[in-house]
């Protein structure tokens, strides 16, 4: 399995048999797959910025941001250009390598693409990856992103094709796959996963992961988020998933997708260190680092530094120096460059 070519072919019997293995068994399979493709101690690390929030016209039932729900969500306009050239600053001295800025746009306005085409040459500058989420795309507005120097976008599948339509009716999931695609010919790296524990089957998490699988190629990053309920959103309330269940699902997207990043993302906050530390060995090698996500909390930055230094992990492209005093290298906390310990070092 570990030395295999990535399939691009999986059978939903095939996916649903890999959830129904035994959980020694199946995290034993995705750490072979892990260790045969990265470094199963590195990390890679992305903070992620909301750039302008609020005021969606889509009906996404998890999301907060939507027009239709009443959540408090404070309504806010596209940021300007050196407002995010700061947060990237600090996302880099910070251990970030990639910089990822989210729009609440069911599609950018060309009046609007202009300002972001200009946040990812300025963030680029910075030497960091860059990454958007500006809800659908057309084609031409997919290569003005990539001439600007685009690395990454993203655009999530959420759930199966089967349990979508409960979710969203805003927009199909054809959409969604069309603007991938207009990506993908732009020659701009693909990031998509979905979102679990939204009140799908079992069935439904085999399908999606399936569905990113059959991708040719596999995105390049998988973020896989686990509900975060907002009050006053339709999903609020809903059944939570089990970390366990939890756990199987990034072990199986390990599997299927073995050179992709899959990303733990949202809900890292709700989760035990017992639980994310579970997920990394299943072949979790990605996270948002700062204390923000789009408009949910994300683990304080001390936090995620001292569960990585338990942990022996560390953040990709980071290896550096630490100074050593008192009992151990990470007794303070710092880096001699201003890295984290315990992330970068």
């Amino acid at each position: 399995m570990t030395n295999q070519a990535p399939r691009h072919d999986w059978t939903r019997e095939e996916v649903q048999a890999l959830f129904e293995l035994p959980f020694n068994e199946l995290l034993f399979r995705a750490q072979q797959v892990h260790r045969a493709n990265f470094d199963p101690n590195t990390v890679q690390l992305s903070t992620l910025l909301s750039i302008k929030t609020g005021a969606c016209p889509e009906d996404c039932a998890y999301c907060p941001q939507s027009t239709r729900y009443e959540t408090g969500l404070k309504k806010e306009p596209l940021i300007d250009v050196d407002a995010v050239v700061e947060a990237a600053r600090a996302a880099k001295a910070n251990g970030s390598t990639r910089f990822c800025m989210g729009a609440a746009w069911r599609s950018p306005k060309d009046r609007d693409l202009v300002q972001v085409e200009r946040m990812v040459r300025e963030v680029k500058a910075l030497g960091l990856e860059t990454c958007v989420t500006l809800g659908m795309l057309k084609a031409e507005q997919a290569k003005r992103l990539a001439d600007a120097g685009l690395d990454y976008y993203n655009h999530n599948l959420d759930t199966s094709p089967e349990f979508y339509g409960k979710i969203i009716s805003t927009r199909t999931y054809e959409d969604r796959l069309n603007t991938l695609e207009h990506v993908r010919e732009a020659g701009i790296n693909v990031c998509c996963g979905g979102i679990v524990g939204m009140g799908e089957a079992p069935a439904d998490r085999a399908e999606l992961l399936r569905q990113l699988a059959i991708m040719n190629p596999h995105p390049d990053s998988v973020p896989i988020n686990n509900l975060v309920q907002v009050e006053g959103t339709p999903l609020n309330g809903a059944e939570k998933l089990s970390p366990i269940e939890f756990v199987r699902t990034i072990a199986v997207a390990r599997i299927l997708m073995p050179a992709s990043y899959v990303r733990l993302s949202a809900g890292r906050s709700e989760m035990s260190d017992e639980t994310q530390a579970l997920c990394f060995f299943a072949g979790a090698n990605s996270i948002f680092y700062g204390e923000r996500l789009l408009t949910t909390e994300n683990p304080q930055d001390a936090k995620d530094r001292e569960l990585f230094r338990q942990l022996g992990l560390r953040g990709e492209g980071h290896v550096e120096e630490v100074q050593t005093c008192g009992s151990g290298p990470h007794e303070h906390g710092e880096a001699t460059t201003g890295q984290p310990a315990g992330l970068g070092a």
